[in-house]
């Protein structure tokens, strides 16, 4: 059986999504109590942090007032910086395209305020993420995507555990996001009509290449684009720069598109060719979780993200040991890139997934 839970912390942000949590955990009689973190923002640039502006913590607690809960604010900015903008900017100087959501669900999220939470007495970490969960007939829980598929987040909380999901709450996994809204304006919830944000926090509404370029300019030298032949026929400006795919931006005269195919950060050159080149139908990657805990023991066939907003793909996946995988896709993917997560699902259960690693040669479709 699901554990019963009475204390719950909710993890607030100052947005809708976390609002109308932590006022449906209220109406259902859970004991709540609002925690906000407070995360690394660059000095001078605080102002316009997505996700711990001042007036997006002012937000959150004017509805934990309007909700009569304790609200209280943690500070978190040394373990954000060092899980994931540390993480965003070794990735980019080891040439791969990190997901620092994955790493603050990981690290800051489920680890960190996840201790804090249960340290404080309480059963369970409530957040504002579209999933749900269900008990398996074998007594495991599951992780499901949630009732609105352009609002699942599965797909980044493929990192959970049984420990993880037994104190857990997702209070939003069964509404749609025009539901959600409904709610604030039936709970007279001030955030009713507040935007939602795309970004990446700590960018403060900047470009990447902006941030990078001040806090990792190592990982910004131009150097030689190259066709597949191996010809020089260009000029790049930083492999951070790109991603796999990338066809704007290139800045080569050709009679037919070109993408990029491929990033060598040991000969510091970008290699480029058509769309027929571009295609890939195997992956490996590593930090694999399983969600139930249980590696399975022999190939499987599953559908498979490799990308937040990607659609579902149908491949087959082997195990070389517990955290490292090869999928092989029934059809050429154009935009497989390293530091992205892969995710697994059994129709609508996410089974776990894993980090694409670096790709050392183009495979052709």
């Amino acid at each position: 059986m699901m554990r019963a839970h009475k204390k719950v912390v909710i993890a607030m942000s100052g947005g809708v999504d976390s609002s109308v949590a932590a006022a449906l955990l209220v109406e259902q009689g859970y004991e709540v109590i609002g925690i906000m973190l407070r995360l690394w923002s660059e000095p001078g640039n605080e102002e316009n942090n997505r996700c711990c502006t001042p007036d997006a913590m002012a937000m959150a607690r004017r509805v934990a007032a309007r909700l009569d809960i304790p609200f209280y604010a943690l500070d978190a900015q040394d373990i954000f910086y060092k899980h994931v903008v540390s993480y965003f900017l070794d990735g980019y100087s080891h040439n791969i395209t990190p997901n620092p959501c994955l790493a603050c669900n990981r690290h800051v999220r489920w680890e960190y305020l996840f201790n804090h939470s249960l340290a404080l007495g309480a059963d369970a970490l409530a957040t504002g993420h579209y999933v749900r969960l269900r008990e398996s007939n074998t007594g495991n829980i599951e992780l499901l995507r949630g009732l609105d598929r352009n609002k699942d987040q599965s797909y980044v909380l493929h990192i959970l555990n049984q420990d993880k999901l037994a104190h857990a709450i997702f209070p939003l996994g069964e509404y749609t996001k025009p539901q959600v809204r409904e709610l604030a304006r039936k709970y007279n919830l001030p955030v009713a009509e507040r935007p939602e944000s795309q970004d990446l926090c700590f960018l403060a509404r900047e470009d990447y290449r902006e941030f990078l370029l001040r806090h990792a300019p190592g990982t910004i030298q131009s150097g030689p684009i190259l066709n597949t032949e191996g010809k020089v026929i260009g000029q790049h400006t930083g492999l951070a720069y790109y991603t796999i795919g990338q066809r704007k931006g290139l800045r080569i005269a050709s009679l037919s598109p070109l993408y990029v195919l491929k990033k060598d950060s040991e000969h510091n050159s970008l290699v480029v060719g058509p769309s027929n080149a571009l295609g890939q139908y195997e992956l490996t990657a590593n930090q694999v979780n399983w969600i139930s805990g249980q590696i399975p023991t022999h190939p499987i066939r599953a559908q498979v993200k490799i990308r937040y907003k990607s659609h579902d793909e149908l491949a087959e996946i082997t195990f070389f040991d517990r955290d490292r995988i090869h999928v092989k896709f029934d059809r050429s993917m154009r935009d497989i890139t390293p530091g992205q997560a892969v995710v697994i699902y059994d129709q609508d259960v996410c089974l776990g997934g894993g980090i694409i690693e670096r790709l050392e040669s183009i495979v052709h479709g």
